[in-house]
């Protein structure tokens, strides 16, 4: 069984759980950005998205370099495969749960035909 570091995918998803950290991510996913851009694209204040690429950076998920006075950002080694990983595990035990409802559907659906046959209908 794979071990996880709890640690490091609360990080990740609380990285991910914000909808401006993975425009962030997209955008990064295009081509690398200065925080000035990336909080121009945003609407947002400097100062904020400062804060929303130190919690990405955090994660792994970001890297920045500092070139002058510009903080420019790029994404990070981390592909992931940890976080996939257990959510993979998941969507296997829902997709099972799944496919036994629709075995319990199937065969209440066969026997209500069979019970209707009998009494006439």
């Amino acid at each position: 069984m794979v071990q996880y570091q709890p640690a490091h995918l609360d990080a990740s998803f609380a990285a991910l759980s914000d909808a401006t950290r993975r425009g962030v991510l997209e955008q990064l996913g295009r081509a690398d950005a200065s925080i000035t851009e990336l909080a121009d694209k945003f609407h947002m204040t400097l100062t904020g998205m400062k804060k929303h690429v130190g919690v990405l950076e955090e994660a792994g998920l970001v890297t920045t370099e500092k070139v002058g006075r510009v903080r420019t950002c790029k994404l990070g080694p981390r592909r992931l495969e940890e976080e996939t990983a257990w959510i993979e595990r998941y969507r296997q035990l829902w997709a099972a749960r799944f496919d036994e409802l629709d075995n319990v559907l199937e065969e209440l659906t066969r026997k209500e035909k069979v019970d209707g046959r009998k009494n006439g209908k």
